[in-house]
């Protein structure tokens, strides 16, 4: 055997090998059903395989494929300054997430909702609408609003099932589109990541936004969760629970007081509002260019997207989460809500919050580095070339391996770590091989970008290991197996339309917007025919 490896790397390494490092990722991740040492085996197999390949023996390179793994690639990948930057934008938000939970400000915006329902159908709704306002965290939505509103849910006659699945369902997908959230740090990494193999002149936000055309299954999801509401319709093992729900008799909310103190939603909202304002300034602030907004012939929408396509959007991300943070720090200390000290162990809580986030991407970028250095993505590209596969092709595959993933792992992070730098560089370069001009191959750019992100969401809901649907099912008291099982059938059926109506034939050049309008008429169709009266 040691004969035989010492043989075959007298040459060069043959790149069919690069593609091993993330496949090695990707089967563990199916096998183990945990990402974080999946990404770390796929990382060792690319250092094990160039220092093979490097002229060391099987032991020398088996140690020192080791020892590259921290040295060169996990202490590359933090070298950069713009992961670090991510990380110190990642931190902070947690930390101000949980500086506004804990002095009651988001308690208070909840219980403002809260109080406003009076039936199933509103009951559900401000559920809807709660959710949409937790937009910066999938984590603090679930917990927050599935804790607050079981109860008041209970009262109303709303199965736990519906609710763990209105909550759940309303969370990823929010936080997955908007633009400033917990997520858009690491989204925006493996952009910009993507970006720089190929050589694209834009910015990671820019593509972000672009890509939002193409977010078929964040959105269809949170429109197909309103009209389930809306008529008062619901189909597969969902409208059982919800039948046998209004069937059970009303039951007194649980009014007793737990607050020592008022609570006030300004803390929650103040911070928040600093977060979302102070990212828009400094978006214009570091890509204004006079000469951009003193042209006539350039509509505002034009500019704009100019500006922020030339905007250092890491800058403008640290610079509103520590203002966002310090501005919830001061609140709850002038209100007396905590002590300084209390306050400051809060904040290292929410820091610690985000850390199993950290090492997620900063595995990710450790093996984007090992891809890099293998030149995977040319390989791959010349893969699918040798197929005769069309780059239009590529979007729905993406879509469908990243429902898998997602499925199998149960996080949509860990999904898109292991996809994104290797399928948005080899996207690229396929089209560019077929001669796409960058102006045809930036739309199937923008629909690959999504559809890492969109099929990961969707792979989640479906999971009865996500963490998100776990913690759904906790938040609501909901029995586990019932939430997945009643959540499967809409997620699959959203899945489907967002697939076939959207992503397919966005891809071969349908406009996005038709496209959405014909998906949600679809599911509206879905809901009326299928759907039946919940009571």
């Amino acid at each position: 055997m040691t004969l035989f490896i010492l043989g075959m790397v007298q040459g060069e390494m043959p790149l069919w090998m690069s593609i091993l490092p993330p496949l090695v990722a990707i089967v563990m991740a199916l096998l183990i059903k945990e990402v974080l040492s999946s990404l770390f085996l796929g990382i060792f197999t690319g250092a094990f395989i160039m220092a093979l390949y490097g002229g060391s023996g099987p032991l020398g390179a088996l140690g020192g494929g080791l020892l590259r793994v921290v040295d060169t690639y996990i202490v590359g990948s933090l070298s950069d300054p713009d992961h670090v930057q991510i990380i110190v934008f990642t931190l902070l938000i947690g930390g101000m997430v949980k500086v506004i939970t804990v002095n009651g400000g988001m308690k208070a915006i909840v219980n403002w909702l809260s109080k406003r329902a009076r039936g199933p159908r509103s009951g559900q709704l401000m559920t809807f609408l709660m959710d949409l306002c937790v937009f910066f965290d999938d984590y603090s939505n679930t917990l927050v609003v599935g804790n607050t509103m079981r109860p008041i849910a209970d009262k109303l006659r709303i199965s736990r099932e519906k609710l763990s699945y209105i909550v759940d369902s309303t969370s990823a997908p929010v936080v997955a589109v908007a633009f400033i959230t917990t997520w858009i740090g690491a989204e925006l990494s493996y952009i910009q990541d993507g970006i720089n193999v190929v050589g694209l002149e834009t910015s990671a936000y820019s593509v972000f936004f672009h890509s939002l055309a193409y977010s078929f299954y964040p959105f269809l999801t949170l429109g197909f969760v309103l009209m389930l509401i809306l008529s008062g319709r619901d189909f597969g093992p969902m409208l059982k629970a919800e039948r046998q729900a209004r069937k059970a008799p009303m039951e007194a909310a649980d009014e007793a007081a737990d607050e020592t103190r008022p609570v006030h939603a300004i803390d929650a909202l103040l911070p928040l509002a600093v977060l979302i304002v102070g990212t828009v300034v400094g978006l214009v602030c570091t890509g204004y260019d006079a000469a951009v907004w003193s042209d006539g012939k350039l509509g505002f929408f034009a500019k704009l997207s100019a500006t922020i396509g030339a905007a250092n959007s890491y800058k403008a991300l640290l610079w509103a989460s520590l203002l966002s943070l310090l501005t919830a720090l001061v609140i709850t200390l002038l209100r007396r809500s905590l002590k300084f000290g209390k306050a400051m162990e809060e904040v290292v809580e929410g820091f610690k919050s985000m850390f199993n986030a950290v090492l997620i991407l900063t595995m990710a970028w450790s093996i984007a580095l090992v891809t890099k250095d293998m030149h995977t993505a040319e390989f791959v590209s010349q893969l699918l070339l040798r197929w005769s596969l069309s780059p239009m092709w590529v979007p729905v595959l993406t879509f469908l391996l990243a429902a898998l993933l997602g499925f199998s792992t149960g996080t949509s992070w860990g999904t898109m770590a292991i996809l994104y730098p290797l399928i948005l560089p080899a996207s690229w370069l396929l089209g560019q091989e077929h001669g796409l001009t960058e102006a045809a191959a930036m739309p199937l750019f923008y629909n690959v970008v999504a559809s890492v992100m969109a099929g990961a969401v969707m792979g989640d809901h479906c999971s009865p290991i996500s963490d998100t649907t776990i913690m759904s099912s906790l938040a609501s008291r909901c029995d586990h197996l019932r939430h997945v099982a009643t959540q499967m059938p809409y997620a699959l059926t959203v899945g489907s339309v967002a697939l076939l109506v959207g992503v397919l034939p966005t891809a071969f050049g349908l406009p996005s917007w038709v496209a959405f309008l014909v998906a949600f008429a679809v599911l509206w169709v879905v809901v009326r025919l299928v759907g039946e009266k919940t009571s």
